[in-house]
Order: C-alpha cells, then sequence, then structure tokens
C-alpha cells in the first residue's frame, strides 16, 4: 500500500512538474503556413510563443532569429496554423445526453433567470469534448437555454481540471429569448399565442425597467440576485444576447433593448436578418447565426439563402459569426469549421469565413483581447493541421495548444477506432 502510494505521489510530481515547464518553455514553429484570423495569411510563417502568449507571427524570411532565442524550435514546414476556433451559443459541457435528463443542465425552471451561471455547472470532464477539441475548437461559450432570459453565459478553455480552471471570461452576457410573434395572426390579439407574448413582454418589461433603476442606485441595503445579474447590461460589462429569428421580432428586440439603455446587444438566429439588416447595424454589434446546414425560414427563400447570409451580412458591414445551437448542438459543435467553409463556398473568402469562428466570434463575447488571431501579446490558443480545417475532406487535426500548453487530442472515438481496428486487422 505504501508503494503504491509513493508510486502516485512520484507520478503526480512529475506531472505537476511537466505543467510548469510546459507553461514556461518557448516554441518556435517554423515553416507553416499562417492563418491569422484577420483576413490575411503569412506561407512560410515563423510563429514564437512563450509564457502562454504568442510573441512572435512574422514572415520567416523576414526575420533574424539568435541561436538561443527559443527553448525548441519545431519544424512544420507544409501544415497550416490556425487560431483556435470559437463555439459560441454551445451547450458543450452543460449537456451530455440528450435523451437523458440527468446529464443535462443547459434550463433552468422559471421564466426570468437571468441570476443563472453557466459558469457552475459546466462540466470539465464531459466526454463530449475531447471529440469537439480534436477539429480544432478550443474554446467555448457555454449558454443557458429555454425561458425569456435564460441566464449568463461564460467563455471556456477546453481544457483544464475544474471550472476554476477552465474559465476565460466570466457571465460575459446574459440570453434573451424574444417571445416570438405569431405569424399570420400577428395583428390578431385574440389569438392564443399573442396573448402569451403579450403576457411575456409586460414581464420583460417590468424586470428591464426594475433592474435599470436598481443599477442606478449608489447603494444597496437589499441585494436582488436577479437584478444585480443585469447591472452590467447597462454600463457595458454585460452583453445582451437576443435570440430572435423573425424580422419584426429583431426590430423590436433592439429598439426595446435601446429604450431600457442596454449598452451593447448580439442578435443570435436571425433566420430573416437579411430584412432588417440597417436596424442591425444601427443597434447591434454583430448577428451570430445558428446552424448554418439548414433549410430557409420561409418556402419562398432561396434554397441556398442561408449559405449565403454570411457573405451579404458581411459585405453590408455587419460582424458576423457562427454557432450551432438546438438538438445536438453540443456534439454537433466539432462540425464548425466545416460551417465556416460553407460561407466560403457561397460568397466569402476563405479567410474572411475563418474570421466567422475566430476573431469575429471572439469580438462578439468580448475577448477578442485574448484569441481570435494569431498576433503578438494574444493567448497562445492555436493548433496545427494537415490540410484545410474548413474542408471535412482535407482537414486533420495533428496537434493543439491551449495557452502556449499542447493538449492530448486522443477522444473515445480514436480510441474505439482503434480498437476495432485491431479487432479485424487479420480480416483484411
Amino acid at each position: 500500500m505504501k508503494r503504491s502510494l509513493n508510486k502516485l505521489l512520484n507520478i503526480a510530481f512529475i506531472f505537476i512538474g511537466f505543467t510548469a515547464n510546459a507553461q514556461t518553455k518557448s516554441c518556435l514553429f517554423m515553416g507553416a503556413t499562417l492563418h491569422l484570423g484577420n483576413g490575411k495569411t503569412i506561407e512560410n510563417g515563423a510563429l514564437g510563443i512563450k509564457d502562454g502568449k504568442i510573441v512572435l507571427a512574422a514572415d520567416a524570411n523576414r526575420i533574424k532569429l539568435s541561436s538561443d532565442a527559443y527553448d525548441t524550435i519545431i519544424n512544420v514546414q507544409g501544415k497550416q496554423i490556425y487560431p483556435g476556433f470559437i463555439s459560441l451559443l454551445s451547450q458543450l459541457g452543460l449537456k451530455e445526453i440528450d435523451a437523458v435528463r440527468a446529464t443535462r443542465d443547459e434550463t433552468e425552471v422559471g421564466l426570468l433567470n437571468p441570476h443563472i451561471r453557466a459558469l457552475t455547472a459546466y462540466n470539465t470532464d464531459s466526454r463530449i469534448i475531447p471529440t469537439v477539441r480534436s477539429n480544432g475548437i478550443l474554446t467555448v461559450q457555454a449558454t443557458p437555454q429555454g425561458t425569456l432570459l435564460s441566464g449568463s453565459s461564460s467563455i471556456f478553455k477546453l481544457a483544464g481540471w475544474n471550472w476554476e480552471d477552465a474559465a476565460l471570461k466570466l457571465d460575459d452576457g446574459i440570453h434573451l429569448n424574444w417571445p416570438e410573434s405569431d405569424g399570420i395572426k400577428a395583428k390578431d390579439d385574440t389569438s392564443k399565442g399573442n396573448i402569451r407574448r403579450k403576457k411575456h413582454l409586460a414581464l420583460l418589461q417590468d424586470i428591464f425597467t426594475d433592474a435599470k433603476t436598481y443599477g442606478q442606485q449608489t447603494k444597496i441595503n437589499e441585494k436582488n440576485i436577479k437584478l444585480e445579474a443585469m447591472r452590467g447590461l447597462f454600463d457595458g460589462s454585460k452583453i445582451l444576447y437576443i435570440e430572435a429569428n423573425k424580422a419584426r421580432d429583431i426590430s423590436e428586440s433592439l429598439l426595446f433593448a435601446s429604450q431600457h439603455g442596454v449598452k451593447k446587444c448580439v442578435i443570435t438566429g436571425a433566420a430573416e436578418v437579411l430584412m432588417v439588416q440597417d436596424n442591425v447595424k444601427k443597434y447591434a454589434l454583430g448577428v451570430i447565426l445558428s446552424r448554418l446546414h439548414k433549410l430557409p425560414e420561409n418556402p419562398d427563400d432561396a434554397v441556398d439563402l442561408v449559405f449565403k447570409t454570411p457573405a451579404l451580412l458581411t459585405q453590408n458591414g455587419i460582424p458576423v459569426a457562427l454557432g450551432y445551437t438546438g438538438e445536438k448542438g453540443a456534439m454537433g459543435s466539432r462540425n464548425l469549421g466545416f460551417l465556416a467553409g460553407t460561407a466560403a463556398a457561397y460568397g466569402l473568402e476563405k479567410e474572411v469565413a475563418l474570421q466567422l469562428i475566430t476573431s469575429n466570434a471572439a469580438l462578439l463575447c468580448g475577448i477578442q483581447e485574448q484569441l481570435g488571431t494569431l498576433e503578438n501579446g494574444k493567448n497562445a490558443t492555436f493548433f496545427i493541421t494537415q490540410g484545410d480545417a474548413l474542408d471535412m475532406r482535407s482537414a486533420k487535426v495533428l496537434d493543439a495548444w491551449i495557452d502556449g500548453i499542447e493538449i492530448d487530442l486522443d477522444n473515445p472515438q480514436k480510441q474505439l477506432y482503434q480498437k476495432y481496428s485491431k479487432k479485424y486487422e487479420g480480416l483484411k
């Protein structure tokens, strides 16, 4: 027993030492094509990292380095280096198996839950995380779902022992699901849908009015946890993410937020956003489109309208990012890069399409100073591929780093592949 305990302690010390060295070791990656995430590339690139930060991203032909400038020099000739992809509006870490209620922690009871935090519900031991990470998604916005005000999201690195280790930005924003108008019965005040909608709008009106008044008080005798959570909406420290799909609802929700003094808004879902682009440019930071691989909203829309939407919004100067929400959204987010590839096939240049899941995504969740591009001072969170990361036919992620630490890209699906490859290799 004592011998086993000593062995475990030795392993723990070795692991701790390795982690410390990984954080302080400086590395230089030479020869790869750098996809900077800002619309530009460097063909023969040099990427230097130290203490978890990027300290060099330049053309290898135009720099001079002393032999001892970096602890390790890695030749990645012929490879591609990308900023880590950022998955927005995700239930990754909050939901494991859709059909098993005990594994789902993305929805709370009640209609008004701005104080509910995804932060403490996030599960770093999710078996889905390694499979998503293997496709270059290295950062996630864990987002509560359902109800009118569903709660506060937080940004996580896809590495860490627990949520405290993984947390990158706490409570970045509050998520509002705007009550949807009742379609062809929009003017019928007696329809059940519109009666319910009026009640929900009245609830929102009351809580936003109360929250604004509460936030203006300099001395609080008794804290209200719901109103306290909303305080950041009125000073710009939090973003209001508004889920709205119909054109009328998008415009109405943005006007509502503006009238209540909300500083920063982002529209999500946004199925009919092309009809109200001027309002979006005026009132919102940008748009997060969900699940680009889907049918258009209306039967008379062009069949490829959804695929073209990122390009049409970008041409109008509206920042666009991609999310992956809805059924099987947690596991499906591993295809995020391929959604950007679809946008590239329908009107966007390849490097601009990459921005939908890197720099634009970072901008729309407030982490643009830390992530989104391969630039000096940014976190050293990136991955190396053989082939195009936006093309499912050729993408093969070889290695990945989060905050300058190389991470393990093994996952349960790879393990099963190896297991059954060995079992049946004698039948080939």
